[in-house]
């Protein structure tokens, strides 16, 4: 379904699922390419930040995989193996393991966590190339108002 050259009314019959998911996979797809560019996953990225008190985090403590898990549940995709990423950042030494396998963040983590999230300005200005901000709140009110207007939550 190509969008380019429709009338606004042509533009109004278009269905707003098919066009929200396929901005969701592009902007996914886009996201993490940028990310593996500057050798990061988003999963290993969303790891150290659930774990780090200056971030997520409520208390800093310590997680198990199935906790990040369920803490993550509203974005993590069905192939993000969140352990094999995690063994990935304790062989970074970004994390480390203790005996009840909880993921505990480093300061070396916790640096990275932070250099890491430096290049999100890059990535988000890229996604936003030629848009207003205006246009943007605009499209988000109305995905919003749809989702509430199908009983979804739009928090």
């Amino acid at each position: 379904m190509a969008a380019q050259h429709l009338s606004d009314t042509e533009l109004a019959a278009q269905p707003a699922a098919y066009w929200t998911g396929v901005a969701y996979q592009a902007l996914i797809a886009f996201t993490r390419a940028r990310q593996a560019e500057y050798g990061f996953t988003q999963p290993q990225f969303w790891l150290l930040r659930n774990l780090s008190r200056n971030d997520i985090s409520p208390d800093g403590h310590g997680m198990t995989i199935a906790e990040l898990r369920f803490a993550m549940r509203t974005y993590l995709r069905p192939e993000d193996e969140l352990e094999a990423e995690a063994e990935v950042l304790v062989g970074r030494g970004w994390l480390t393991r203790d005996g009840q396998e909880r993921l505990w963040i480093t300061e070396v983590g916790e640096e990275a966590r932070t250099d890491l999230g430096k290049h999100a300005p890059a990535i988000r200005d890229r996604i936003h190339q030629g848009i207003d901000d205006a246009d943007y709140v605009t499209a988000l009110k109305v995905l919003r108002q749809m989702i509430r207007n199908t009983d979804g939550s739009a928090s």
